[in-house]
């Protein structure tokens, strides 16, 4: 059965639009993803900003646009580097992701929720390890906890798994954040994990 943490939704309400992309990680692509990732969110960023719903006598549509494309480059981004990172090359499974552009569910107001999704294999170590960080950041105040993971940062050389994107998104995005946790093959045994992040724009 799947593992869930956090807000998860295995199905969403109202989804206006969407966008899904499928990446097939080798080594090679993998230690060239920082510069793939940042052109994906691009990308992701500008197909997003097409389905804003921005009236024209709008004064301030042009920087209202430019705030939410931010959001989604960085969220994006976020995302696409942890997938990348801890993708369980082994596996032979692809990186998938995806964004949904939600029907806003009130006439009053002009913002829209997004969900943006990552899929991933990942080992077992990994899966142990990132689930024991989950139960932690699920249970403390996350501007302590971006406080202390940055305190030790700093005094350690490994810094992969600070998880202080994730605590970023929780404290300057105002993201809420979910993850699934699935055994998809028993002989040889792959595990994927599916994030979640939610955001109003």
């Amino acid at each position: 059965m799947p593992k869930l943490f956090g807000e998860f939704f295995d199905v969403l309400p109202y989804v206006r639009d969407s966008l899904e992309i499928i990446f097939s990680p080798t080594a090679h692509c993998v230690r060239k993803r920082w510069s793939i990732n940042r052109i994906s969110a691009q990308f992701i960023a500008d197909y997003f900003s097409a389905f804003l719903p921005i009236d024209e006598n709008e004064t301030d549509g042009d920087r209202r646009i430019e705030e939410a494309k931010s959001s989604v480059i960085y969220l994006s981004n976020e995302l696409l580097e942890n997938a990348m990172k801890f993708h369980f090359l082994e596996s032979n499974m692809k990186v998938k992701f995806a964004i949904y552009i939600l029907e806003n569910s009130s006439n009053e107001s002009s913002e829209i929720t997004i969900t943006l999704h990552t899929t991933n294999s990942l080992s077992i170590e990994a899966q142990e390890k990132f689930q024991i960080f989950l139960v932690n950041l699920l249970a403390c105040d996350p501007e302590e906890l971006y406080v202390s993971q940055v305190e030790q940062t700093l005094e350690q050389e490994d810094t992969e798994s600070s998880g202080l994107g994730y605590l970023t998104m929780i404290n300057d995005y105002s993201a809420k954040l979910g993850w699934k946790f699935e055994t998809v093959s028993v002989r040889p045994q792959i595990l994927t994990v599916t994030t979640m992040v939610q955001i109003k724009v």
